[in-house]
């Protein structure tokens, strides 16, 4: 079984530029704020959702592996 993914978004630094939208439609969307929310933060880890984090164009998107925390995006420095 693959690995599972936790999907947060920082709204306190989301600027709705929608590119998650873009890159992964089904993974997120956009409230009346235009501030993105996961449609579901906990899913397998897949490439769109990958993709849709690294062209965030203000890094709002974090990605957590599921069981243990750990970061898959950003990459812990």
């Amino acid at each position: 079984m693959g690995d599972r993914w936790h999907i947060e978004v920082d709204r306190s630094v989301c600027i709705g530029s929608a590119q998650c939208l873009h890159h992964a439609p089904t993974a997120f969307r956009l409230d009346s704020a235009r501030q993105s929310h996961p449609t579901d933060p906990d899913t397998d880890a897949n490439e769109p959702i990958l993709k849709a984090a690294e062209s965030c164009p203000v890094e709002a998107i974090l990605i957590t592996l599921l069981e243990s925390g750990e970061a898959v995006f950003p990459p812990e420095e």
